[in-house]
């Protein structure tokens, strides 16, 4: 089995998002940004919030793998 596609900040700076609407996105959805920072965060949860840049940020990290 494989191991989960972790979203980093480098994921959103490569999918053109800036850190402050990050911050607000993880507040929004009761997600831990200092955690995020610290280790990344997996794609599955970013993409259970069903938010469209979310998914977005995700897409471009599975194409830079």
């Amino acid at each position: 089995m494989s191991e989960p596609l972790m979203i980093t900040m480098r994921d959103l700076r490569a999918a053109k998002m800036c850190s402050s609407g990050a911050r607000a996105f993880f507040q929004r959805h009761g997600l831990s940004f200092s955690n995020f920072l610290q280790g990344g965060i997996p794609a599955a949860d970013l993409e259970a919030t069903g938010d469209a840049m979310a998914i977005k940020v995700c897409e471009v990290a599975r194409e830079s793998r």
